[in-house]
């Protein structure tokens, strides 16, 4: 079963890249990380959800693997996968590609914990959410 979506679009514009002529390292965290929060927008946790309840999620790991370069003009997607999910944490791996040729350019491994915004701490994923996270996890060893 395929349980990724479709989180971020772009273009590579030539203030994407260095003097080397690749996009720089800075461009594909900024892609990950709008990825990021619209896949977390999806499973519910949208931003009005995380004023309301004066939450958010905090970055504790970011693992990136860069594997084919983009080019300027180049046609960027990435899709985003739920792969573990802890008590207060999620796992997701987000793939992006070249949206022409297919070709996985680099991914991001990132494990984010949901987060108390008034107290600063971690806090438990509600259960009315975690529940339908379960059914999109990607991996079958994904869950506690």
């Amino acid at each position: 079963m395929n349980n990724h979506i479709e989180t971020f679009r772009a273009v590579v514009y030539p203030w994407h890249c260095d003097h080397q002529g690749h996009m720089t390292t800075m461009h594909y965290v900024g892609m990950f990380d709008a990825a990021f929060w619209h896949h977390v927008s999806a499973m519910r946790f949208t931003r009005a959800y995380l004023a309301q309840h004066q939450t958010g999620f905090v970055d504790l790991k970011d693992t990136l693997e860069y594997k084919a370069e983009l080019p300027v003009g180049s046609l960027v997607v990435i899709v985003s996968e739920i792969t573990r999910i802890g008590k207060s944490s999620i796992t997701a791996l987000h793939t992006m590609r070249n949206a022409e040729t297919n070709e996985i350019a680099a991914t991001s491994e990132k494990i984010s914990a949901y987060f108390d915004l008034r107290a600063r701490h971690s806090t438990p994923i509600p259960e009315d959410i975690a529940i339908p996270m379960r059914a999109m996890i990607t991996s079958a060893t994904g869950q506690d």
